[in-house]
């Protein structure tokens, strides 16, 4: 392990040790091996854009914790609008009773993708999603009389999940590292992500070759599909914009188009892991919708799609798999009949589906949609003017209110940091502890679990004041970091 930065207090404030004496954390304190508690700040309540710590200032949220507070804390909205569902039915079976909300939610679901999404089911989490996802796709191709098509393919550097079989479709190397022998390697299968800032050589005096960038993904999943033999992938899987694995990284304009067309060659689905940078993260509702707004965009629909995260805000823990056209007609066609083996205890919970609708009509309603494009388009200007010419900063992107920093010890070569040092946590401790706001941060960007970065990711509702203010003190505990490095 590297130097340990010695800062101001996390919280600042004061727990409680075993043995009843108050005991100060600091950011050293939390460099030594812990207990998933130990350690953490206590929060007394969360309102607007800060939460509230039981000792020490308020902490401006820059992050929505995962991205998941895309309303920001404490809506009264809907807060009321989950407790008057609760009044009504707090729970109910999914195998037994459809519910109001459910319904309501459901079709809203529906209309938003323009009726290219035909089923949802709701779930709680975005790994419960993924997992469905995946088995979806393997019992519609049996439904086909196809059930040699049990292969998956994925990106390196990606993360879909912590259960196992959306762990087994992650390329995350130190996620999946623990769990490697539980896993499955005959059937998760991994290519390169569309990572341009590794994949390029730096270049400031010209525009990428998009084109020729694309083609050489295309020919690497159409050589994948033939030595696993096309008649055995069940679907491609990525998402529009990959989320904590690499830091907010987009898909280059033509690169989802062009996945979905060998797709189609090889009749194999596509599937789309919106759980971080979908429903209005990026400025659109869902993430492949803004693609055809590129020029001569073409709007890569996806056959399998998992939402969650902004999906109920953090109001309640919600997530949904929405089934494309071709799946939800095999399982009408003929009469219909053919039903998902798949369910879960709280599967179209009424609480949980009353929560996303309200929140999603919030969005809505208010108009926040344009707010993200407009206060995203900001931000990143604004990152860039601030922390572009850092030393130390090798990449900002990102689209919408979805954007990422990412450190490295040489621009000139890109190298990134050595894991051990914990550039990006030390980042977080320090932004937290001496300026006051929270930021997302991971590992793994650069490849084979190196490369640090952190991720910028608030509230819809963030104004432009707000946006400034997020910068200056993210800026600040960078320039701290490396200043003490």
């Amino acid at each position: 392990m590297g130097q340990v930065l010695s800062c101001r207090p996390l919280v600042p404030g004061r727990s409680r040790s075993k043995t009843g004496k108050d005991v100060t954390e600091s950011c050293s304190d939390l460099s030594r091996p812990q207990t998933p508690l130990e350690g953490l700040p206590v929060l007394k309540k969360a309102k607007g854009h800060y939460w509230y710590p039981s000792n020490g200032p308020k902490i401006l949220d820059a992050c929505g914790g995962a991205g998941v507070a895309c309303l920001g804390h404490g809506r009264p909205d809907i807060i009321k609008a989950v407790n008057t569902q609760m009044k009504s039915a707090t729970y109910a079976s999914y195998a037994h009773f459809q519910t109001p909300p459910v319904q309501e939610l459901s079709d809203w679901l529906i209309k938003s993708t323009g009726g290219e999404m035909q089923k949802v089911y709701v779930m709680s989490s975005g790994s419960e999603a993924m997992e469905a996802a995946v088995k979806l796709a393997v019992e519609y191709f049996r439904w086909q009389g196809q059930s040699e098509r049990t292969n998956f393919i994925a990106r390196h550097d990606s993360y879909h999940g912590t259960t196992i079989g959306a762990l087994s479709v992650s390329g995350h190397h130190a996620r999946r590292a623990p769990f490697s022998p539980l896993l499955s390697p005959t059937r998760f299968h991994h290519i390169s992500p569309c990572n341009p800032y590794r994949q390029l050589p730096s270049s400031s005096s010209s525009t990428p070759d998009w084109p020729a960038y694309i083609a050489e993904k295309v020919a690497e999943l159409e050589a994948t599909f033939t030595t696993l033999g096309p008649q055995t992938v069940a679907a491609v899987v990525l998402e529009p914009v990959v989320g904590a694995a690499l830091g907010c990284v987009p898909a280059v304009p033509g690169y989802l188009a062009a996945m979905k067309a060998v797709c189609e060659r090889h009749g194999a689905l596509l599937i789309f892991d919106e759980v971080m940078c979908g429903m209005g993260r990026t400025g659109w509702l869902h993430a492949w919708q803004g693609e055809g707004k590129e020029p001569a965009g073409v709007v890569p629909v996806p056959d399998l799609q998992a939402i969650a995260k902004g999906f109920a805000g953090g109001y309640q823990p919600a997530s949904a798999l929405l089934v494309g056209r071709k799946v939800a007609g095999a399982m009408e066609r003929d009469g219909g009949g053919r039903v998902f083996t798949h369910g879960h205890t709280y599967q179209n919970h009424p609480v949980v589906a009353a929560a996303a609708l309200v929140v999603q009509r919030a969005v809505e309603r208010e108009g926040l949609l344009e707010n993200v494009r407009v206060q995203g388009e900001l931000l990143g200007r604004l990152l860039r003017e601030r922390l572009g010419s850092h030393p130390n900063v090798g990449d900002i992107r990102g689209k919408g209110l979805f954007w990422g920093v990412e450190f490295v010890k040489d621009r000139v070569t890109k190298e990134p940091f050595e894991p051990g040092l914990g550039i990006a946590e030390r980042v977080h401790k320090v932004a937290v502890g001496g300026f006051r706001v929270l930021v997302y941060h991971g590992q793994g960007c650069a490849g084979g679990g190196r490369g640090d970065h952190i991720m910028i990711m608030p509230a819809y509702t963030i104004s432009e004041r707000l946006v400034g203010e997020i910068v200056e003190r993210v800026a600040g505990a960078v320039e701290e970091v490396f200043r003490r490095l």
